[in-house]
């Protein structure tokens, strides 16, 4: 029972790997058959999402504009360039291009068509704001007079008082609301136009969307705090609810801060004083949110929730996340730009893989004949996965695959080629030791296993420290190597070994057929067990002539103690044999 232990163990590892690629593919059908983007199209697909270099994109020029009409400094742009950067291409891996040109402009190169989401996340400043609620109703700007007619509120009276009688107390007191305040409130039109530098410490007319529809119009305190207290923002799903909200995270300033503006609000709210117990958060002059505050946040992470699909949630998380723009930008020219390296470089990257592939097949076959057969296995499992799981990031992380990452699946093979013939040169050592076949696989898994840790681990420190320094061109490279790298120490320990421990049982393995790659004595056995050397000339001609390539492996095979060993044996042999002759 004990011999196939190791075999049955063996089927269930390869059990575990077919789940975990059925798995994979699993994920990815749901996001090609279930899952569907904003504009009805499937999230995923089967094949992988092409960078600008290979498919080419959109391009968008934004003009940069100062305030005092000014030509925007260096420091400026490169801010915003970062921002942007960030913005589109949170994690690096989207392949997007942003750069510089003339001193004002900047130019935004993002793979394939751009969606309204994608060009309002690179020009909006996300300029947020704190708010508490004064006044909220619908937002039209008529109402039915006393004759039963639709009737509109009238312009303002430039009259009307614009101050307040008694100095308010808090962002939060009705004394804000001034007559002439009130009737701008009725007059306001939400559609209309309005400028967008309103003063932080004057109250504030807002209004809120839904769906693209304006549902309510508010009155609003002065700013109380503003996105700089933000220091994270992710989108997430409510638990109760399901629906996506942003999550944000804020600094001590902001923590203390909204903590006594939460406590002023939650006693509105206890004291039945609607809707001064309401907190708008306004972005850019419109309001995205304007919660109840249910109890007081004292831990500085309050959430945003309202109307939002996964798409919006995230876009805004990423605008309060990376910041207000430092300049406010003009849409100069968005056109469809072609690929800057095209299909045909692509198909020569491909090639240039493939021929790579054949030349290690070649050497595989050459060195280790059929166990050459097994390396070529598993890059081919390996080539699966890799493929599955770049068009699984592609949907969930936006990753687009360029030239310099096909180069770092090119790349890869030989690195995961590196992998077998440690393993097997390790094998082979023991056979030549003089161990069963079973017994080398075993001993030559131990022995091969932490060498390839460590080189694979100083790969994929090599990876991660191009994907942090290096320029976004070389990214792609750089992730594309460590995402293979990681997937090539999986498939050794779940695909390679098991197979081994499998053959090992098997006739022809087992057996140490010639043409296994694993017969010990055409690999130079140097000795039969750990007490007695080999000895490759025999009494007989034509065997010795027949070991004479395993003893030329031998003697090169052999250590510095095994060769002093050896000699050291003849000489023995040669004064016994003298002996023998000086007796008779």
């Amino acid at each position: 029972m004990a011999s196939t232990s190791p075999t049955r163990h063996a089927w269930r590892v390869l059990l575990g790997l077919l789940i975990v690629t059925a798995v994979l593919f699993g994920i990815n059908s749901l996001g090609v058959y279930i899952f569907k983007t904003d504009n009805g199209k499937p999230a995923s697909s089967w094949t992988p999402e092409l960078a600008l270099d290979l498919q080419g994109g959109t391009q968008i020029i934004l003009q940069a504009a100062t305030p005092d009409g000014s030509a925007p400094s260096a420091d400026q742009l490169n801010q915003a360039v970062s921002i942007i950067r960030q913005r589109v291409d949170a994690s690096g891996v989207s392949e997007a291009d942003i750069t510089t040109e003339g001193g004002r402009n900047i130019v935004v190169q993002i793979p394939g068509q751009a969606s309204q989401a994608d060009r309002d996340r690179i020009t909006a400043s996300a300029k947020l704001e704190f708010r508490a609620v004064l006044y909220t109703d619908a937002p039209g700007t008529s109402f039915v007079g006393e004759d039963g007619k639709q009737t509109p509120y009238p312009t303002p009276d430039p009259t009307l008082q614009a101050t307040p009688t008694v100095k308010p107390s808090n962002a939060s007191d009705p004394a804000w609301i001034t007559p002439k305040l009130k009737a701008q409130f009725d007059a306001f039109d939400c559609t209309a136009k309005r400028p967008t530098n309103q003063p932080e410490d004057q109250p504030l007319i807002a209004c809120e969307q839904e769906n693209g529809q304006y549902v309510a119009k508010y009155i609003l305190g002065p700013m109380e705090l503003d996105g700089t207290v933000i220091t994270d923002a992710t989108a997430g799903r409510e638990q109760q609810s399901g629906q996506w909200t942003v999550n944000l995270t804020m600094n001590a300033k902001g923590t203390k801060v909204f903590g006594e503006i939460s406590q002023r609000l939650n006693a509105n709210r206890l004291a039945g004083k609607a809707p001064l117990d309401r907190f708008a958060f306004v972005l850019d002059g419109e309001v995205i949110s304007a919660p109840t505050m249910q109890a007081a946040i004292l831990n500085g992470r309050p959430s945003i929730s309202g109307n939002f699909t996964q798409e919006t949630a995230k876009a805004l998380a990423d605008q309060l996340k990376y910041g207000a723009l430092p300049l406010s930008f003009t849409v100069q020219s968005s056109d469809t730009v072609s690929a800057t390296l095209g299909s045909q470089q692509l198909k020569y990257g491909l090639i240039a893989g493939l021929i790579g592939l054949g030349l290690v097949a070649i050497y595989s076959l050459l060195s280790y004949r059929a166990l050459g057969w097994v390396i070529m296995a598993s890059i081919g499992v390996m080539g699966v996965l890799t493929y599955i799981i770049i068009a699984i990031l592609a949907w969930r992380m936006g990753f687009r695959l360029s030239l310099a990452g096909v180069a770092g699946l090119i790349v890869s093979i030989g690195f995961t080629a590196d992998s077998f013939i440690v393993y097997f040169e390790r094998i082979r050592d023991e056979l030549r030791d003089g161990k069963s076949i079973t017994g080398s696989i075993e001993y030559g898994w131990d022995r091969a296993k932490r060498t390839i840790y460590i080189a694979k681990a100083v790969n994929i420190l090599a990876a991660v420290v191009l994907f942090i320094l290096a320029d976004a061109t070389v990214k792609g490279f750089a992730f594309t190597l460590g995402l293979t790298t990681l997937i090539d120490v999986f498939i050794f320990v779940i695909f390679t070994h098991p197979v081994m421990q499998i053959l090992a049982r098997t006739e022809f393995f087992g057996g140490g057929h010639p043409l296994s790659g694993l017969n010990a004595e055409s690999l130079g056995a140097m000795y039969s067990d750990r007490v007695q050397y080999r000895t490759a000339e025999t009494g007989s001609t034509g065997r010795a002539a027949r070991n004479k390539g395993a003893s030329g492996e031998a003697a090169r095979r052999q250590t510095i103690a095994e060769r002093k060993r050896a000699e050291a044996l003849a000489a023995q042999g040669s004064q016994d044999a003298g002996k023998d002759s000086s007796a008779s």
